[in-house]
């Protein structure tokens, strides 16, 4: 729908000549805004919200907002200082149109009056860490977080303001700030990327706001690009190759699969709702005519559908990319995002609401407001969180996440591309979580977000040389390296792709995807099948990762796992002394604290978490071996947790090596009585029975004598293709990419 609809967009924008009400504010008409005010004469959560902002305002409302030069990083006084006035300006512009106390206007204006006198009096910021140094704020990205909510806090007076008041601020304020964040820092404005949603949001908002078409137009369509090729703190370029738009409806068209996956991750994704969904509302109540929330299959809609589905059973976003673990959908942006979806979705619309008493509060909107009603009307539903492939790139086309959901477990597969800047080197890396804890974890990111004792609560240094490593993920390192050489440039030119994904079959779940860009010379595929059956106490996971090489190298399968470890079968040697496991590509930051040979065959590792027994069964050689390691070397700051894993160990040879395991969530412990029972795994072996380029047969057993083999075809995905492969013992045939037999 690209080029037509922005011919449309533009022919509507130059048409209209007034786009702003002379009623309601920004993001709400004068009909929803009396449909609001019944809500104060009741006990909901809608009023539960007007009464807690009512309160976060009061302060102020004598004291007046300090306005400081700015000087802080990310976490400092006048960092602080001017996040809060923005918070406290939009409740407060909110509050005077559903109460008329007109106090709340003049803590606005007075606020914006003190901003228009420092404006002109200095250029930026006088940090300069930043590609884009900012104004108020020691980058642009926060300077257009403080527009996007001050131009909604704005609306809310505009019509009320004198206009001496509303010339000044226009003239002293707002449109050199639009100026500032676009044509004066085209770096960041023309970007593919949640910086430029932002600016892009901010100066169309205030646009809308001011009746200005031209910031309107350059937030929709963007800048002319010049020279903008360059990188930013995070090593993604600002200009993407081949990049021929920019502006608010390109960042919508490239941001976004078809499935409502955003390339940076959901960490990113949630952060980059706000201004996506805030400018559409936005335009949506003065611009009706683009009928934004249907634009490209209602692809911000569904963004918001995915975001949720990319949460555990706490609600926190699976930590992918660059991520603070710990965000959820307990955050304001998902709050207003649901919100949306409410007021606007058709899909799983009650569902939504039990997350929204989960919540137990509702956003300062309309969109709240029907939230709030709904739940109080008895309309709540539970939501579905359920198995999916979310596919990326703007085509579907550049890998996926796959999630297997079973018994409250949740299995995360990661095969997307990069996600520029942000992105880590993890493709085909797994995550566990069981009843929401954490089992196999990914570390996030190394940040602790406005704590200004930690680097003034940016990216630490560790983020690049720890956390985007490839061994800081559970999939496998070869010859102790990082995938793509630790380059973004290289590892943005190509993904992952989906081999296989069936989730049909309640019973057994099957993902598989290939890469083939990670290690030069080196095919990797890795298969992940969750198998439900009475005889396990929880569905079990069985996971094949395959590797090709074209030499013999060293292969390492890193399980950061959360907990305490209980047993292993892998005798383990104790070391004296804590030797560093490598110099660079993260494993500079690991302490080897112990190692072990492979005993046999069949090898466990046993670890507790939570009142909850987990054990990997491995199926070995004679040449493998584990390494137990401890997070912590090289690492004076104390900037990294002192997180624990074991790896383990394969001599790799030419040609084709495997990874067979299968990892069993079993037993319970209670702390008042002290009962134990189901400590041990009920698997009592894993074998592999045969591995080629096209085909993998493993099989394991249980105590009881229960026996399941599992064949997979690595190179033919089609449904209706016939299989047979002939084993020590029988001949093994099937249709389609797989089989499980279980033999009795």
């Amino acid at each position: 729908m690209k080029n037509g609809l922005y011919t449309v967009v533009l022919l509507i924008l130059l048409s209209v000549s007034s786009i702003f009400g002379q009623n309601g504010n920004l993001i709400t008409s004068e009909a929803q805004l009396q449909e609001m005010k019944t809500a104060l004469k009741s006990d909901n959560l809608f009023h539960a919200t007007v009464n807690d902002a009512i309160e976060k305002v009061a302060p102020y409302l004598t004291s007046g907002l300090d306005v400081p030069v700015p000087k802080d990083l990310a976490g400092g006084y006048t960092h602080s200082q001017h996040k809060l006035n923005y918070s406290i300006m939009q409740k407060a512009g909110m509050l005077y149109q559903l109460t008329g106390n007109d106090t709340y206007a003049h803590l606005i204006k007075n606020t914006l009056i003190k901003y228009a006198q420092l404006f002109p009096t200095f250029d930026r910021h006088p940090a300069t860490r930043s590609y884009s140094p900012g104004k108020f704020f020691w980058q642009c990205l926060n300077d257009a977080n403080w527009l996007v909510y001050t131009s909604q806090a704005y609306s809310s007076i505009y019509e009320w303001l004198d206009q001496d008041t509303r010339d000044l601020l226009n003239q002293k304020l707002f449109k050199p700030y639009a100026d500032f964040l676009s044509v004066q820092t085209p770096q960041f404005f023309n970007r593919l990327h949640n910086h430029s949603t932002w600016a892009n949001a901010a100066v169309g908002m205030i646009g809308l706001v001011m009746h200005d078409e031209d910031l309107i137009e350059k937030s929709l369509f963007g800048l002319p690009f010049k020279n903008e090729n360059t990188i930013d703190n995070d090593g993604g370029s600002i200009i993407k190759e081949g990049q021929k738009k920019a502006g608010f409806l390109a960042n919508i068209d490239y941001a976004f699969s078809p499935d409502g996956y955003y390339f940076e991750g959901p960490y990113y994704q949630r952060y980059a709702m706000y201004p996506y969904l805030m400018y559409a509302l936005a335009l949506d109540r003065n611009k009706k005519e683009l009928d934004i929330f249907n634009y490209d299959h209602q692809i911000l809609l569904k963004g918001i559908e995915t975001l949720v589905q990319l949460s555990n059973e706490k609600g926190e976003f699976f930590p992918l990319n660059d991520a603070q673990k710990g965000m959820s959908y307990f955050s304001r942006e998902l709050k207003l995002a649901i919100s949306i979806a409410y007021e606007y979705g058709d899909a799983n619309k009650n569902g939504l609401l039990s997350i929204v008493e989960e919540l137990q509060s509702v956003p300062l909107n309309y969109g709240g407001f029907l939230e709030s009603n709904a739940i109080a009307q008895g309309k709540v539903t539970p939501y579905n969180k359920r198995s999916l492939l979310v596919t990326d790139g703007n085509k579907g086309d550049k890998g996926a996440i796959g999630i297997l959901r079973g018994n409250r477990q949740e299995y995360i597969m990661k095969f997307t591309q990069h996600g520029m800047g942000h992105g880590h080197f993890d493709r085909l890396s797994y995550l566990m979580y069981n009843k929401g804890d954490e089992i196999l974890q990914d570390y996030g990111a190394a940040r602790y977000v406005n704590v200004n004792q930690k680097d003034g609560g940016g990216y630490l240094k560790e983020n690049k040389t720890w956390a985007k490593q490839t061994v800081a993920h559970n999939t496998l390192v070869i010859g102790d390296r990082t995938q793509c050489h630790a380059k973004v440039d290289k590892a943005e030119k190509a993904t992952p792709s989906l081999y296989y994904f069936d989730i049909n079959n309640a019973n057994i779940q099957i993902m598989s995807a290939k890469d083939s860009i990670a290690y030069d010379g080196v095919q990797q595929q890795r298969t992940l099948v969750l198998i439900k059956d009475d005889a396990f106490e929880n569905p079990i996971l069985l996971d094949l990762f395959r590797a090709n090489l074209s030499s013999d190298q060293k292969l390492r399968m890193p399980y950061n796992y959360k907990g305490q470890m209980m047993y292993s079968t892998f005798e383990n040697k104790s070391l004296n002394t804590l030797p560093l496991l490598g110099q660079k590509d993260g494993f500079q930051f690991l302490w080897k604290v112990g190692e072990a040979p492979s005993q046999g065959k069949f090898n466990q590792v046993n670890w507790f978490n939570n009142k909850v027994f987990y054990t990997l069964n491995m199926a070995t050689t004679k040449e493998d071996s584990i390494n137990y390691v401890l997070l912590g070397a090289n690492d004076p700051k104390m900037n990294l947790r002192n997180d624990k894993a074991f790896h383990w160990l394969k001599k790799g040879h030419k040609g084709e090596n495997l990874f067979a395991s299968v990892l069993e969530t079993h037993g319970s412990y209670s702390y008042t009585t002290e009962l134990a029972p189901n400590t041990y795994s009920s698997i009592k072996n894993v074998n592999v029975l045969f591995h080629s380029t096209d085909y993998t047969a493993v099989s394991f057993e249980n105590k009881s004598g229960e026996k399941w083999v599992f064949v997979l075809c690595n190179s033919d995905a089609s449904t209706s293709s016939k299989h047979k492969l002939k084993l020590d013992n029988e001949t093994l045939k099937w249709k389609g990419v797989y089989q499980l037999k279980k033999l009795i």
